[in-house]
């Protein structure tokens, strides 16, 4: 049984300094309002409703945290998936956007239980502008980031690689990247996300 499927909710909070204080390995969620970040956690944990999407995309501004138990000691948490709020969509305020982003730069810059960056990607659209104003977050952060393409059940295989190679290239800034073309609904890469993912919040069991 993989640690992911064991997530519950842990906390939701508004503002970084609301988050509990930095401890044990935390990675991160982000991507834009409708790439299919919720859909993404709720596969990886086998869990339908753990992580929550808006039914007005842009609508979700919490910090989300899912504490992953030991199971020797339940009470205590091995590690944090962390869903930050999407950002992006264009019906929103641009107050609202600017505030989302001082809350996504601030945890990419200074949160330093981070141990890596899960960043979703509709394969369809590819690297968008606000995409890359989000890698000029995560590039000096120097944290390992796995690039899930979203949606990639709607492209014949050759086109995957294809995109994929497209991103890889997009996202070279990165440095420690991977990426996976993805999709919640047919399970394509599920199994190799979930290692990458666990390979960071237990990295002692992984080697």
């Amino acid at each position: 049984m993989s640690i992911l499927h064991r997530a519950h909710f842990t906390t939701s909070a508004a503002r970084l300094d609301q988050l509990p204080p930095p401890g044990a390995p935390e990675v991160c969620f982000v991507g834009r309002s409708n790439a299919g970040k919720s859909s993404a956690i709720n596969v990886l944990t086998q869990q339908r409703r753990l992580a929550f999407s808006s039914k007005t995309p842009g609508r979700t501004r919490l910090i989300n945290m899912f504490g992953l138990p030991d199971p020797l000691e339940p009470e205590r948490d091995l590690g944090f998936l962390v869903d930050l709020p999407g950002y992006g969509y264009a019906s929103v305020a641009r107050e609202d956007r600017s505030q989302w982003a001082q809350v996504l730069g601030g945890y990419l810059r200074n949160r330093t239980s981070l141990a890596g960056v899960v960043l979703l990607v509709d394969i369809r659209r590819g690297v968008t502008d606000l995409d890359r104003n989000l890698i000029d977050w995560i590039a000096p952060s120097g944290k390992p980031v796995l690039a899930l393409l979203t949606k990639a059940d709607k492209f014949p295989y050759g086109q995957r690689i294809k995109a994929q190679f497209a991103v890889k290239k997009e996202l070279a800034a990165i440095g420690a990247l991977h990426t996976v073309p993805f999709s919640s609904t047919h399970r394509i890469g599920l199994d190799e996300a979930a290692a990458h993912i666990e390979g960071w919040l237990m990295p002692q069991v992984a080697a």
